[in-house]
């Protein structure tokens, strides 16, 4: 099934394309764009039959980052309008970090500023080797303040410093060592790792899936003896699901799990 919004479109299935969907200007975010966004990724906890999220670009770039001219707009309302819409890009982007499934970020051409929130905030980032990545808001006298949280959590202090304190352009193999990309593809040699991606989606039990991404995100603001209460209710929890019982059953029987019977 796809629906045409106005900025973005969506093609809904076992895995869900969402299509940022304004090439003419590079696909920057306006407000529509980020309430359309927001409203689909928070609408897919709701979604039982949804394994995984591609999220990519139409057009020559994937996301120019924020549109300018909406931007300077918004200053023009005051401080406390401009914190509330600093809020919605943020609760975007917070969004997409919630989604309940794995996010994959399709990334070419160009990926500016804010454009850098939407991939941090996914799971899997693959990129082709020619996109131009930057943080790019010291150059326009502004700070990449909404993405910092997401984009500092992937790629850790001193990278953030090297990449949002120049500002500088960076291609995609820059990206990957800095862990902002998982994997660099070209697009001449046919080698975009997506569907061999996907296809390990599908083989893995849906319901732990979800659970082990819980399970990540909530070790990560934890000490580790913290953790030890979560982690052991988790694995007992886990071992007597339907799911656990059909995964080991599965592999003492030499044949596959129910959920790869689609």
């Amino acid at each position: 099934m796809i629906h045409k919004l106005n900025t973005i479109s969506v093609e809904q299935n076992r895995v869900t394309t969402i299509v940022l969907n304004r090439p003419e200007v590079h696909n920057a975010m306006n407000a529509e764009m980020i309430a359309e966004l927001t409203t689909i990724f928070n609408s897919i906890k709701n979604e039982k039959e949804i394994r995984c999220v591609v999220l990519a670009g139409r057009g020559s770039s994937f996301c120019a980052g924020a549109d300018l001219n909406y931007m300077k707009g918004i200053a023009e309302f005051g401080f406390e309008e401009n914190v509330k819409d600093g809020k919605r890009l943020a609760g975007l982007f917070k969004s997409i970090y919630d989604c309940p499934v794995p996010t994959i970020a399709l990334v070419h051409g160009a990926a500016y500023g804010g454009a850098n929130g939407l991939i941090a905030a996914c799971d899997i980032v693959i990129a082709e080797e020619n996109t131009t990545f930057a943080f790019s808001e010291v150059k326009l006298g502004i700070a990449p303040a909404t993405i910092a949280p997401f984009v500092i959590r992937r790629i850790g202090e001193f990278g953030a410093k090297e990449l949002m304190l120049t500002g500088k352009r960076f291609k995609a193999d820059e990206a990957q060592k800095w862990n902002l990309v998982n994997h660099v593809y070209n697009n001449e040699k046919n080698d975009n790792p997506l569907d061999a991606i996907l296809k390990q989606f599908e083989s893995s039990a849906p319901g732990a899936v979800k659970e082990t991404k819980i399970l990540i995100n909530t070790i990560l603001g934890k000490r580790i003896n913290e953790g030890i209460e979560t982690t052991s209710e988790l694995i007992a929890k886990l071992r007597a699901s339907d799911e656990g019982q059909e995964g080991m059953t599965a592999f003492l029987e030499k044949r596959k799990p129910n959920w790869n019977d689609h």
